[in-house]
């Protein structure tokens, strides 16, 4: 073991300070990111108002290709933090937020309707003197 850890020393510091830089670019924009959305940006069934929609095609085609290509790094970072030293579980998430995939909308309100997820949102909003999110309502048709 002691060999291993010799022979990859440099490539094992390099992931230690980029896993340690990851986690304080989460943590000082993660909130700024929670502030600046609008507080009834979970509260309709449907997205709406998606700022990509007033773009060219072309243009839009760009963006999103970038961002899910983003999105896509971050989630694989995630999965190899999971193993290697860093925050795993925050990286995949902010990975698959930046990803689109069918259902996105409607797993991101499932996970706002838990007590707990929405208090501690609502809790780095109010750190910043924004309003609180409002609850996203359970979809029709199902069980309260």
């Amino acid at each position: 073991m002691g060999e291993w850890l010799r022979r990859y020393e440099g490539a094992l510091f390099w992931v230690g300070v980029t896993s340690l830089g990851f986690l304080v670019l989460s943590l000082a924009l993660l909130p700024i990111l929670i502030a600046r959305l609008p507080s009834d940006y979970f509260a309709y069934e449907r997205r709406h108002g998606f700022w990509l929609r007033r773009l060219s095609p072309a243009v839009r085609a760009c963006v999103l290709a970038a961002k899910n290509l983003l999105g896509l790094i971050v989630v694989v970072c995630g999965v190899l933090m999971l193993v290697l030293p860093g925050q795993g579980l925050l990286m995949l998430l902010v990975g698959l937020s930046l990803l689109d995939f069918p259902g996105k909308y409607r797993l991101e309100r499932w996970l706002l309707r838990r007590r707990a997820v929405l208090g501690s949102l609502n809790w780095i909003r109010q750190r910043f003197h924004k309003p609180e999110f409002v609850a996203p309502m359970q979809p029709r048709g199902s069980p309260r």
